[in-house]
């Protein structure tokens, strides 16, 4: 096949690809998320096969252990979850009162001796920006308990993804050979490199990332719970959990946090050590998890992810977020080693025929 053919098939099956996506998104989050669970699972349903398991004893025990766990744990958090989340969609609009009269204050403080009337349209400005902020943030805490509970209550998604997870599982063995059998044989092997370089990108992010958000979402809660803060376990559980978007999680928790604290402490000595957990939070994660955990190999910028995460949940909704990251590591892949080939070729080196230095 030449080059130009081969590009125009690769083409249409992207474009075939995306046209599918758009068909069928309403449909595809049980499947997408059962085919995550199974590949983040995959290698733990390896090393059992390894002591002597079969393919199918190992895929039930991963499988069932994993979600006993996961309905044990909802069972024991859902309820104070929901208490906590309903008492703070109450408490929203007297913190932001709290806050603006805070805020009020200060502004009348500054500006005594500015012009009255640049202090009356600066005064409108920030009751509109007060009414915006507060409206959005209700706005989004009541949509993302219906998400939430929706998600919950869905019955596919319940049913449908352990199935989907567990024959995946059960077959991404010889799923995988299947796939490498049908490879073009003249470019077989760049191809296997290429995919091996996909799967270390990926398994480093988003198992590595997938533990960083647990335990930053189990420290959070617990050390906010400590130092007293009403809905702290709610607060700690969100940042640390949406801490897979860069600088968001932790964003959105500490100024959350921030907010209730001024609001049941004032300025005060507890408010400090409310700040001080997510200080030490951001330090714990960039200089021992993510490192650690992560790794710097994975070659997927911060940046890069925040702007796949985005695009993928204004195309697709949660759909598109869940498959932003594998796209995002494709792509990448591919640019570096596209990237390889254009320094390796006589464009480069501006030599026909010659070899540029690597």
């Amino acid at each position: 096949m030449s080059p130009t053919r081969g590009a125009v098939f690769w083409l249409l099956a992207l474009a075939v690809l995306v046209a599918l996506l758009i068909l069928l998104r309403d449909i595809l989050l049980p499947f997408v998320a059962g085919m995550a669970l199974a590949y983040f699972l995959d290698p733990i349903a390896d090393r059992i096969e390894a002591r002597g398991l079969s393919r199918t004893a190992a895929t039930w025990a991963v499988v069932l252990s994993f979600f006993v766990a996961f309905v044990a744990l909802l069972v024991f958090l859902l309820p104070l979850l929901e208490d906590q989340l309903a008492g703070l969609a109450g408490q929203l609009p007297d913190v932001f009162r709290a806050i603006s009269t805070r805020a009020t204050a200060l502004v009348e403080l500054i500006t005594e001796k500015l012009d009255p009337a640049r202090v009356e349209e600066a005064n409108a400005a920030f009751a509109d920006l007060q009414k915006e902020a507060l409206g959005w943030t209700m706005d989004a805490i009541r949509g993302l308990w219906r998400s939430g509970v929706a998600l919950l209550n869905l019955l596919g998604l319940l049913i449908v993804t352990p199935v989907v997870a567990w024959y995946l599982l059960r077959d991404w063995d010889r799923m995988v050979a299947q796939i490498d059998s049908g490879l073009p044989r003249d470019q077989a092997e760049v191809i296997r490199g290429q995919i091996r370089r996909i799967d270390e990108t990926l398994a480093g992010f988003v198992r590595g990332q997938a533990l960083v958000c647990l335990i930053l979402g189990g420290g959070y809660a617990v050390a906010l719970q400590l130092a007293g803060l009403k809905y702290g376990l709610l607060v700690g559980l969100i940042a640390g959990l949406i801490s897979f978007i860069p600088y968001i999680g932790s964003m959105v928790g500490l100024v959350l946090s921030l907010g209730l604290g001024y609001f049941q402490f004032g300025f005060s000595i507890e408010l400090m050590i409310v700040a001080a957990i997510f200080i030490a939070g951001q330090l714990v994660e960039g200089n021992f998890l993510t490192p650690k955990l992560v790794g710097e190999r994975v070659g997927l910028h911060a940046v890069w992810i925040l702007f796949a995460l985005l695009t993928g949940g204004s195309l697709f909704g949660f759909v598109g977020m869940l498959l932003a990251v594998p796209f995002a590591a494709v792509i990448g892949v591919l640019v570096r080693f596209g990237l390889e080939r254009y320094l390796a070729s006589s464009l480069y080196s501006g030599q026909d025929g010659g070899d540029a230095p690597s």
